[in-house]
């Protein structure tokens, strides 16, 4: 009886070293991420890291100036300048919701209702940045100029009374008001708002609707169960792109407001530019930074999507 020797272990098959990539191949990706990661290190990064020093230095620009590690200054800047810090946030967000009511059915109608002229509407769109943001706020001084079409239609309508009541307005008049200054802001962000808005919306497949109306859904359920849910990652980034750049804005505010309507913005470009106290200017920066962050971080995690378009 001969007993029979058992097979050594089959080795592990490797991959060919033919077909294994290369460290040169491997390496490609991380090439090409460097001029967008030195763009950001250079134009992003640094900046940020001078502001945050500058925001603790002390001095003059006479005399010049040294980082002393002066934290009082933000605790000053809170003190002295919260209500242009509330009323930037408010103004923001008022625009904001306003972009919103107005850029979703407008971003529905083109995804769903346009046909052959979407192209054209989308067009129309984004035809505000075909000319300079400054020009486009100062069109909106005439539009709602003292005696104007717009106020005395407000008037006739007794919408005035209303917004002088709440304090947005004035008696009889628009200009120079919280009004004018969110009027300013929703017409120059609100095409941030549609093009998300619209691009979600296209994304969503026609028959999900078809479906709906075979269970005898109403277009009402059908919106409010398939096409606004589905659409939430666009209402999350036209929310944001509106938001962000609203908050920190000081154009609309400086043209179309009043010293009783101005904004963080106005305040860190008059102590930049005309006061010449750089330290307060970047402790503003970057208390405003810190607080649309918290609120940005806090938003998306409610809103349930991290799917942004």
């Amino acid at each position: 009886m001969t007993v029979t020797e058992e097979a050594p272990p089959a080795a592990p098959v490797t991959e060919p070293e033919a077909r294994r990539p290369s460290t040169r191949k491997r390496l490609v990706p991380y090439w090409l991420l460097l001029p967008g990661i030195l763009w950001l290190v250079v134009f992003f990064a640094l900046p940020l890291v001078y502001q945050a020093s500058t925001s603790v230095q002390t001095g003059s620009l006479e005399k010049g100036f040294e980082v002393t590690w002066h934290f009082q200054t933000y605790w000053d800047v809170l003190k002295d300048y919260y209500p242009q810090f509330f009323r930037s946030l408010l103004y923001a967000g008022t625009a904001t919701l306003l972009c919103l009511l107005l850029g979703y059915p407008l971003a529905y109608l083109i995804a769903f209702k346009a046909g052959r002229w979407r192209n054209v509407v989308l067009v129309l769109v984004i035809a505000p940045f075909f000319t300079s943001f400054l020009i486009r706020t100062l069109a909106w001084k005439t539009i709602l100029a003292d005696g104007g079409a717009v106020v005395d239609v407000l008037n006739t309508l007794h919408v005035l009374d209303v917004t002088d009541w709440l304090g947005w307005t004035q008696a009889n008049r628009v200009l120079a008001t919280p009004m004018a200054v969110v009027c300013g802001l929703t017409y120059n962000f609100l095409p941030f708002m549609i093009l998300p808005l619209y691009t979600s919306l296209e994304r969503i497949d026609g028959r999900l609707h078809e479906a709906a109306g075979d269970l005898y859904a109403t277009p009402v359920t059908t919106f409010r169960k398939v096409t606004f849910p589905l659409s939430m990652p666009g209402v999350v980034s036209g929310t944001l792109l509106t938001f962000i750049p609203a908050s920190g804005d000081y154009v609309n505010a400086e043209l179309l407001g009043s010293t009783d309507t101005k904004m963080v913005g106005s305040v860190i470009q008059t102590q930049f530019l005309r006061v010449l106290d750089y330290p307060t200017a970047a402790a503003l920066s970057f208390i405003l930074m810190a607080v649309v962050l918290i609120m940005v971080t806090v938003y998306i995690r409610r809103s349930g999507t991290e799917d942004l378009v």
